[in-house]
């Protein structure tokens, strides 16, 4: 159940949490992000960052690039196996990101906070 939280002219965001939230927008905010998220959505396995490459049209060290900026807001986890890195979808994160116009319109899900929380 996702609960919102509703600012009232007396409760606005504080400058730290719209930069918080503007760096979760930024890291979606590139193509190959959001092709990467949606590959590991519905691949739902975690993947190396080799059979991520093959699905892009990008080389290994741009995939290994943009895994790191997603990573840095929570919206991947990567789980060191030996020498290879697996990557998957923080499913918690992504499944309660609140929408653009519910961050602008002062609606935002105590459920994402909540868990971007949790991932640090």
């Amino acid at each position: 159940m996702n609960t919102f939280v509703t600012t009232t002219p007396t409760d606005r965001i504080s400058r730290p949490q719209a930069e918080e939230w503007a760096g979760w927008f930024a890291a979606i905010g590139d193509p190959t992000r959001l092709l990467i998220l949606h590959l590991l959505s519905t691949e739902q396995r975690p993947m190396t960052v080799g059979e991520i490459t093959e699905h892009l049209d990008v080389g290994q060290s741009t995939t290994s690039h943009h895994l790191a900026k997603l990573a840095e807001v929570g919206f991947v986890l990567v789980e060191r196996v030996g020498t290879s890195s697996h990557w998957r979808v923080n499913e918690r994160c992504l499944s309660c990101f609140p929408s653009a116009a519910e961050v602008v319109m002062g609606r935002v899900g105590t459920d994402f906070t909540d868990a971007m929380e949790e991932t640090r």
